[in-house]
């Protein structure tokens, strides 16, 4: 949400309302599209914090704040930068983040590392329940703040209730969402918590705290500042009640998907991808603009054909990736000391490229909070290091992404705002039970484009979705892969994934790794063209592809993981007497950042890149395309 500079200090009735009230509230706020409850959150926390009443005022320590994005965590922090008066030590975290450094400090013996997101938030809940609140450093938070509580589902949901529970006689809390912006009820796995997912989590809150929970609404629309970007919200409140619909959820689903249709045709079409006008707009729009898709299907190929026509742009990440910026590898290089002082952090930055816009006063503020020295105003060098190796760097330090224009998801946009969007033309519901059968969930189909729509602060547009014919699913390892419908066998391209890359050890080209690290910090920039190409024909395991050099303007600057081997063969494994003929290269692979990733000790040490075992690597993204020599492309025929 953008405020008017007019506005910045200028509270509504409503958002003054949410603001005042008391630290011990149970306070739920619905928020629709545009409301400004960025802004009212930082205000809340501001007068959390800096009440005038000493009895009244918590610690920054004393406020959880959870949100589901590290782009969302990084708006909110720059949102207190620039409006926070008091609130400025208040640390704002994701799920997962605030999950593991529970488990952490709770268990430090745990391999908490090797667990996925969800594993980690599952035990979460489990350590809660069993009192692991009173092992957090600050002890049991005494306010917390959740924001899109109306995407609480599965163990996410199952964690913050674990926590209000907890805490149900000593904590406030400021809960905020808008039921018309539900767009993450796939992620529920429980078949009977799925056919009752409407709202689960606000019915919850409304049962438990019955007697004493404060509701409120924003109501005013502070985003969209033209007809065109308010073309959605009269809808707002019709797809909030989907879920209570007379008509039943599908069928009021069905017809305002359909409505909301209609209203975009009727907004202007940018034409196809591949006309010349198309693309020179997207090159010249000015300010802030997004491609926001249905699936990850479509953004694959809209930033494929954008990068073929020379269009610059990023594709955005998952909600739950985590890459660690790569300037920390070289930060830990630096130095062999033990103990970091904010001097010498600040003298160490001053001598690497650091991206745009890096500010050195956040770095301090958060790595002191992330990994504190025993000593007064020191980093923990070892700690830092175990923040890069356990994949819980702080959130408010993720690189952002630098580009004018997103390819995205709309779920991976959630919760962000662009002063333009283009939406590929949705089909029917119809259309779309023609292709999904009996799991089509078509409220989440009307709820994702009522959200698609209501992203613009200024334009709308619309432009030909693209042939997604050719792009299949591999339900073995869940890649996208280029296939041909009528030929089973058929495989002509496979996803890129972060992890793509090894980390096991520094790429040494030429026994310089010293010299390729300076290489992918001067020379490799996300969107730059790689290629992986086939070292030998030896496959590397019993069921592995050979190995694959990662190829940057001919110079090699990485090696396919264990992981990318094995979804390799068992994408070309068709059947148990195929005969894998393997690509001599996969082309179309594109940098999506430099990230900074951990090994051992001993390795790093061996290649001249310090005793951390911290150095760069590049992550992969697209969808390749197999390059095969004449004569195997001929046998495989």
């Amino acid at each position: 949400m953008t405020l008017a500079v007019e506005d910045a200090l200028v509270l509504t009735s409503e958002q003054q309302a949410v603001v005042e009230q008391p630290w011990d509230a149970r306070l739920l706020v619905t928020a629709g599209a545009g409301a400004g409850k960025t802004h009212t959150l930082v205000r809340r926390l501001d007068a959390l914090v800096g009440h005038v009443d000493p009895d009244e005022a918590l610690e920054a320590s004393e406020l959880l704040v959870l949100s589901f994005s590290r782009a969302a965590v990084r708006e909110l922090r720059d949102r207190i930068a620039l409006h926070g008066e008091h609130a400025r030590r208040v640390r704002v975290q994701t799920f997962d983040s605030w999950a593991y450094s529970l488990l952490v400090q709770a268990h430090p013996e745990g391999e908490w590392s090797a667990l996925s997101f969800d594993e980690r938030i599952r035990a979460a809940s489990e350590a809660i329940e069993k009192g692991a609140l009173d092992s957090l450093e600050s002890g049991p938070p005494a306010h917390v703040i959740v924001d899109e509580v109306q995407d609480l589902v599965g163990a996410r949901r199952d964690m913050v209730e674990a926590l209000l529970d907890r805490l149900q006689d000593s904590c406030g809390f400021t809960l905020v969402g808008d039921s018309a912006q539900a767009i993450y009820d796939f992620q529920i796995e429980d078949p009977e918590e799925y056919a009752d997912r409407t709202d689960l989590f606000l019915r919850w809150v409304r049962a438990s705290y019955a007697d004493d929970l404060v509701e409120l609404k924003l109501t005013r629309n502070f985003r969209a500042v033209t007809p065109e970007a308010r073309t959605a919200l009269p809808l707002g409140p019709a797809v909030q009640g989907i879920g209570s619909a007379a008509e039943g959820p599908d069928t009021a689903a069905e017809r305002l998907h359909g409505e909301l249709r209609e209203l975009l045709l009727d907004l202007p079409d940018l034409g196809a991808l591949d006309d010349p006008f198309t693309l020179d707009t997207l090159r010249s729009f000015p300010g802030t603009c997004a491609v926001l898709t249905r699936d990850n299907r479509q953004a694959l190929l809209v930033s494929e054909r954008l990068h073929l026509y020379g269009v610059p742009h990023v594709l955005r990440r998952s909600l739950q990736d985590r890459p660690v910026p790569y300037w920390v590898a070289g930060l830990l290089r630096r130095t062999e000391a033990a103990t970091l002082s904010e001097e010498r952090l600040r003298e160490l930055l001053g001598g690497m490229p650091l991206p745009e816009g890096t500010d050195r006063d956040r770095v301090w503020r958060a790595l002191r909070a992330a990994a504190r020295g025993t000593g007064r105003g020191t980093l923990d060098v070892a700690r830092l290091r175990g923040l890069v190796a356990e994949r819980r760097f702080p959130d408010e330090l993720a690189d952002p992404e630098p580009a004018r224009l997103v390819v995205s998801t709309v779920h991976s946009a959630k919760g962000l705002e662009f002063d333009r969007v283009v939406l590929p033309t949705p089909p029917t519901i119809t259309e779309l039970r023609r292709r999904r059968a009996d799991d089509l969930d078509v409220p989440a189909e009307a709820r994702a484009l009522y959200v698609a729509m209501t992203r613009a602060r200024e334009d709308l547009y619309r432009l030909a979705a693209p042939d997604t014919v050719t792009l299949r699913k591999h339900r073995p390892t869940g890649r996208w892969y280029r296939g041909v419908p009528s030929l089973k066998w058929r495989r002509d391209g496979i996803e890129a994934r972060p992890g793509d890359v090894s980390a096991l050890e520094p790429a040494d080209v030429l026994n310089d790794a010293l010299g390729t690290q300076t290489y992918l910090s001067e020379r490799v920039r996300p969107g730059d063209a790689v290629t992986f190409r086939l070292r030998d024909t030896l496959s590397m395991g019993p069921e592995e592809s050979p190995r694959y050099a990662l190829l940057h303007e001919g110079r090699e600057i990485g090696d396919a993981s264990e992981a990318f081997r094995s979804d390799l063969y068992s994408l070309l494994k068709v059947g148990p007497n195929w005969e894998i003929q393997w690509p001599e290269e996969i082309v179309g692979l594109r940098i999506d950042c430099l990230e900074a990733v951990a090994g051992s000790s001993a390795a790093g040490a061996n290649a001249g890149l310090g005793g951390h075992g911290v150095w760069i690597a590049p992550r992969i993204s697209g969808i390749g395309r197999f390059r095969r020599s004449a004569g195997a492309e001929e046998e495989q025929e």
